[in-house]
């Protein structure tokens, strides 16, 4: 099922995906990356794979990816915060939702991250996704996902490696994401999957996160990139696994 949700006046589509002959269930909230959206392959797979062991999912596309509304250009951190809030929110309505856990692909497994503490009464269970822990780092020393620029004097406009036109507020917002504070608050149970050969983002991030939880678990996916290009089976594995074993059912 797929509809759009409101985040003040902002549209925003999302994809709503339920596990069949089920009354009530979890719901795992999924947030795409930077420059994705939520009907890529790799999103779409996990979301199955979440289905099959009795989880719905809620896929966002966030403020100017995807169907969503708003210029990519003026998208910051802060603006997709506030998008996965609002779709917290939402999935808190729904009447068949019996608790909620928060997922996210590269930017969206670090704003997954950064949300998580957040909403930390609600949600125990937090699913990374090859985070992009690499982007606050970045905006502070002044190279954004391989495009430098002077982090004291930030640039009315960054183009990323794909031209994609970015405004000096999402460099501005990055800036302030204290990553360890968020990893600091956050209690409940993560699991977090990186690809051991991501050219876009170090999985010696996710290493270095993963030792900072409270109770988390690294998989790290042999020979995978960022999007999981050549053992996606192996990380719907780790997702499941993930799910059952933190439900009490491995």
């Amino acid at each position: 099922m797929e509809y759009f949700i409101y985040d003040d006046m902002i549209k925003l589509k999302v994809y709503l995906d339920k596990p069949e002959n089920t009354d009530k269930c979890p719901l795992c909230l999924i947030f795409h990356g930077f420059t994705g959206y939520s009907e890529e392959y790799h999103l779409k797979e996990i979301s199955k794979a979440m289905n099959e062991v009795g989880v719905a999912t809620l896929r966002v596309d966030l403020y100017g990816h995807g169907q969503s509304e708003g210029e990519f250009r003026n998208h910051t951190l802060f603006k997709w915060i506030s998008n996965a809030l609002c779709a917290f929110d939402h999935a808190k309505s729904l009447d068949f939702v019996t608790e909620i856990y928060i997922s996210g692909h590269s930017q969206g497994g670090l704003l997954a991250m950064l949300v998580a503490p957040m909403v930390r009464e609600s949600v125990k269970f937090l699913i990374p996704l090859s985070p992009a822990i690499i982007i606050p780092r970045g905006a502070k020393e002044g190279n954004l996902l391989g495009t430098p620029f002077d982090p004291d004097n930030v640039p009315c406009e960054l183009h990323t490696w794909n031209r994609n036109s970015l405004g000096s507020n999402y460099i501005r917002v990055a800036q302030t994401i204290d990553t360890d504070q968020a990893i600091k608050a956050f209690k409940g149970r993560v699991l977090i999957i990186h690809g051991d050969d991501d050219g876009a983002v170090p999985i010696s991030d996710s290493r270095d996160a993963a030792s900072k939880y409270a109770d988390c678990r690294l998989v790290a996916i042999e020979g995978d990139d960022h999007c999981y290009g050549h053992h996606l089976d192996k990380v719907k594995e780790a997702v499941k696994e993930g799910i059952l074993e933190y439900q009490g059912r491995a």
